[in-house]
């Protein structure tokens, strides 16, 4: 056989991986006068200190980010001047902007490729850790998403304020980014959701609305999301040490 359609062949077969990280959220928590992914990271916007280390995954086609495209800070970030970086228009909720940015590239991507959705506020995920989840889920019908477990006490709160009960936090996970699934069933479970009002918190929720199953993969703890300003502090102590190891 053709070499050349051997290759052909295998480059139709085998999944490509794409990245949406949704940036069009102001964070109020944070600061009702800057988005929090323009506020100095080490030097750097937390925006260029993310999209920069994610163009570091191997084998990303194209990374795209809903984002404010009236927002001129865009414009000022080096990163974006890398031909795999694609600025979209964002959405009212981070699910609308995560369909926003599966649409770019609706005229590309292929129902098995992989979509990793990433949070534009962890800017210290490892890449160790999106490798891991790769090499975790790749053989997934659906996907899978980065988890840490829980180190503190987890208590169930009455509407008054006082503790109902104590639970097992064996039994519970923080849910961190990316979280990577097939992009025929990330875009058909994020457009069945949102068509019944229903919005969810991060895509594995989509998923599990419509009861397909999401793996879980054990992350690390330093894949902190910056919330409030304190965290920022703690971000910038988590990069400067793993820039530096």
């Amino acid at each position: 056989m053709n070499p050349n359609l051997i290759a052909l062949t295998d480059s139709i077969l085998e999944p490509r991986y794409w990245m949406v990280v949704p940036a069009a959220g102001i964070g109020r928590r944070f600061s009702l006068h800057k988005a929090k992914q323009f506020y100095d990271l080490c030097g750097e916007t937390v925006a260029q200190r993310c999209l920069h280390r994610l163009l570091q995954v191997p084998g990303i086609v194209r990374l795209i980010v809903p984002c404010d495209l009236q927002q001129s800070a865009w414009g000022t970030l080096s990163v974006t001047n890398d031909p795999r970086v694609q600025l979209v228009s964002g959405g009212a909720t981070r699910a609308d902007s995560v369909v926003n940015g599966l649409r770019a590239i609706a005229d590309c991507a292929e129902a098995m490729d992989w979509v990793l959705v990433h949070d534009i506020a962890r800017p210290c995920v490892a890449l160790e850790s999106i490798a891991k989840l790769r090499r975790a889920v790749e053989h997934h019908p659906v996907g899978g998403i980065l988890t840490a477990p829980i180190a503190d006490s987890l208590k169930r709160v009455s509407a008054a304020g006082n503790i109902e009960h104590t639970l097992d936090r064996a039994d519970y996970r923080l849910a961190q980014t990316p979280q990577m699934f097939r992009y025929g069933e990330l875009t058909a479970a994020l457009e069945a959701i949102l068509a019944l009002s229903v919005v969810p918190a991060d895509e594995a929720e989509a998923l599990e609305r419509v009861l397909r199953p999401v793996m879980v993969v054990e992350g690390r703890q330093d894949n902190i999301k910056i919330t409030c300003r304190e965290d920022l502090a703690v971000a910038a102590a988590i990069f400067t040490q793993q820039e530096n190891a």
